[in-house]
């Protein structure tokens, strides 16, 4: 099999090395490149691969269709939303994921930017390193907020369980209750949801349902001052209604690690440029320790898929 990592996997080389030595001593080949977007780049750096490794660069259709050899995808990443399934499918190519190996590292970042938020540290660090005093910036506690989570999956679900310990009380919107979730979370309508947090956190996948879900109708169902936290996919969120929100003072802060398009961010996005926001350039996934973890999983994905059994299923 020839098989193509097309990005980092945010591993040390001498770790990725023994993964790749691994699958040589098994006869195939292995070749790690640097990430480049240009679909006539990956063309030809994969255009007779068996199997395709990426991360979370985007592999259209384009690129899945010139590979006549292709057999499997296999996605260090959780979400597939960049991926072009519908291609895959066409062609009968397996995709695997790596889910569940950034849930610590996605939940703790929510926190903290919870944390944050209420705390308002970004602005009491810029006054102590001008030499001022934290007057007029004493922030909140988390204790006894009530805390939504939009999407109580692993991630969202974990969520609720470091909010549960805070003290807050927790409110959750999923597809389907199945009945085993904590007994500590209020399941209810998403807009009932928006209307009686003081925070939100959404971990929700982005769908055709879900893109755009909070809106500049569901905003101003918010409570006035409330937070607003995306670990989720940007496009959950619309970013000029969020910064509009932000601007009225209607929405008290936000967090978002995620936008329409990867980082580096234009220059005038919205949220660049809004009131008390937080912002991170999609690095809620990335902990040294979900790192090796996902390398673990993919690698294993590799071998599973090559002996029959293949895991973490997208097609």
């Amino acid at each position: 099999m020839k098989i193509v990592l097309l990005e980092s996997l945010g591993i040390p080389a001498v770790k990725l090395e023994e993964y790749a030595a691994r699958l040589r001593a098994d006869g195939h080949t292995f070749t790690a490149y640097e990430r480049d977007d240009s679909p006539a780049v990956k063309i030809e750096r994969v255009k007779d691969a068996d199997v395709i490794m990426i991360a979370n660069m985007p592999l259209e259709a384009e690129v899945i269709e010139a590979c006549e050899n292709l057999k499997f995808i296999d996605v260090a990443f959780t979400g597939v939303d960049h991926v072009a399934l519908d291609a895959a499918r066409r062609k009968g190519v397996k995709v695997s994921n790596a889910a569940g190996y950034s849930t610590r590292a996605v939940s703790e970042l929510a926190l903290c930017m919870m944390l944050s938020l209420l705390r308002r540290v970004p602005q009491v660090e810029a006054r102590c390193r001008a030499g001022q005093t934290k007057d007029g910036l004493v922030g909140s506690e988390l204790c006894g907020k009530t805390v939504g989570i939009v999407g109580v999956g692993a991630i969202g679900g974990r969520v609720a369980e470091l909010c549960h310990a805070f003290g807050c009380r927790v409110l959750g919107n999923k597809r389907t209750v199945r009945g085993d979730e904590p007994q500590f979370i209020e399941f209810m309508s998403l807009d009932e949801l928006l209307r009686q947090s003081d925070i939100v956190s959404l971990h929700c996948p982005l769908t055709p349902e879900t893109r755009g879900l909070i809106d500049a109708r569901r905003l101003d169902m918010m409570k006035r001052g409330a937070l607003l936290v995306n670990t989720a996919r940007g496009a959950v969120v619309d970013s000029a209604a969020l910064a509009a929100a932000l601007e009225s003072g209607h929405i008290g802060g936000a967090a978002v690690d995620v936008f329409e398009s990867e980082p580096p961010l234009p220059a005038d996005h919205p949220l660049l440029h809004s009131p008390n926001t937080i912002v991170t350039p999609h690095v809620a996934f990335a902990s040294h320790e979900s790192m090796e973890a996902r390398a673990a999983i993919v690698f294993d994905n590799i071998a599973a898929w090559m002996s029959g059994r293949q895991q973490n299923i997208v097609l």
